[in-house]
């Protein structure tokens, strides 16, 4: 294994040069204060100039940091760097200044910490493990803490291998607690990227299909003079068998054009009014046709409780959900997928069930969660990684759904319940 590849990651995973700049500023004054106000106004005796050396280095590189690289955007592999020396510049103060019985000494933490929150689990554990062995090295040598004339700091051994063990496990809860938190905020930053990816392709093709109306209804004007022309053509050169056949093809092929453009205009005519607002079980049985086509599998749709069938707007986030809900089933249910649709002054609720496997027990509670595979050999080979589920999920709730995971008792397989105040459907 090479050296660098101790601090890569396959993530692509990024530290903002800005944010390390100013948290390296706030630790350099913070520092000089410290080492100033105890030798100049308490008057203790400590090696003030080394101190002052190893500050002014952290000056010096924090420079370079700042107008030296010019990346905006630190990789994960200088980034760490940086906090090593950050590591080892601390170290080296509190070495000079009573090494583990320094307060200061918890401060030895931060650069793991920080690690944990924005780099790779790579870095996490090299830089935790020098900060223990730091730690260690801290509480064998150092020079004594700076004191009072006359008053000797002195305390029991027992007392003083605590304290590294103490930073230790506080060490160790802090980066894993950071770790997780960084990689669960990179997992639901990707999935939501995903999720507008969607949503700007989707937007994309309902534009392009909006200007295909458009330039159909545009084109019908020329097209329809390049018709007549042609006719009179014809009839100007009457039986000349030379150019008839030509002036026949032309007229031909611009009364195709003509039908094409035809059936492009009324195709998104009928799909635009559809778009603008439609009941919901003509939403439904949409989707479930679409589905009928390139599924065997038998799909029933009940909509007996559907007492208002409330007329909504068919937005994106709505059918793209509900597509995905649907196709789900369909993708895991064994033969019978099942639709109930059911409404009043209250709820509105879409039902879908299917007999298949279900919602595996070790992912039920993470479901709606990005990243995530099942330990069931069944269904993690027909699953992803959840994006799916995330999306769907994710863009109903954006229309103020709530959706819910279960087991159906009737087909013993999985149930998703989404439901909607009426009124705040019918009011999207």
């Amino acid at each position: 294994m090479q050296f660098t590849e101790l601090f890569t990651s396959k993530d692509n995973i990024r530290l903002d040069k800005k944010t390390l700049v100013i948290l390296r500023w706030i630790a350099i004054i913070g520092q000089y204060f410290t080492i100033s106000f105890v030798y100049f106004i308490l008057n203790f005796k400590l090696p003030f100039f080394y101190c002052s050396f190893i500050v002014f280095l952290g000056i010096a590189t924090n420079l370079f940091l700042n107008f030296k690289i010019k990346n905006n955007q630190l990789n994960n592999l200088t980034a760490t760097f940086f906090l090593f020396y950050d590591l080892i510049q601390l170290a080296l103060l509190l070495y000079f200044t009573g090494g583990i019985t320094n307060p200061f000494v918890i401060l030895l933490i931060i650069p793991a910490i920080v690690s944990s929150t924005f780099l790779s689990l790579k870095s996490t554990i090299n830089l935790s493990i020098f900060t223990a062995i730091l730690l260690i090295f801290l509480t064998i040598d150092h020079y004594p803490l700076p004191y009072f004339e006359g008053i000797h700091f002195h305390v029991p051994d027992y007392y003083l291998y605590a304290i590294p063990i103490a930073i230790i496990i506080g060490l160790v809860f802090l980066t894993y607690f950071g770790s997780r938190f960084g990689i669960e905020s990179r997992k639901h930053t990707e999935a939501l990227n995903r999720l507008e990816l969607v949503m700007a392709k989707e937007h994309e093709l309902e534009s392009i299909g909006l200007q295909a109306a458009a330039a159909a209804h545009s084109l019908g004007t020329p097209l329809s003079t390049i018709t007549v022309i042609a006719k009179e053509l014809e009839k100007e050169i009457g039986a000349n068998t030379k150019y008839s056949k030509d002036i026949d093809l032309l007229i031909s092929q611009t009364k195709r054009c003509s039908e094409i453009l035809k059936n492009i205009s009324q195709d998104q005519l009928n799909e635009d009014s559809f778009l603008t607002n439609a009941r919901i079980s003509d939403l439904l049985n949409e989707i479930v046709n679409s589905f009928d086509k390139i599924s065997t599998k038998a799909i029933f749709l009940d909509i007996e409780k559907n007492k208002i069938n409330p007329n909504i707007a068919k937005t994106l986030e709505i059918t793209y959900g509900l597509r995905n809900f649907i196709g789900n089933a369909v993708k895991y249910g064994n033969s019978i997928i099942k639709i109930r649709l059911e409404s009043d002054d209250l709820i509105t609720k879409v039902i879908i069930s299917d007999d298949g496997p279900g919602f595996s027990d070790d992912i039920r509670s993470l479901l709606g969660e990005p990243y995530i595979r099942s330990k069931d050999k069944i269904i993690s080979s027909k699953s992803g990684l959840g994006l799916g589920t995330f999306i769907g999920k994710t863009l109903l709730e954006r229309m103020k759904a709530k959706v819910n995971f279960g087991k159906c008792p009737e087909l013993n397989g999985a149930r998703v319940i989404i439901s909607w105040s009426t009124n705040h459907l019918t009011s999207i």
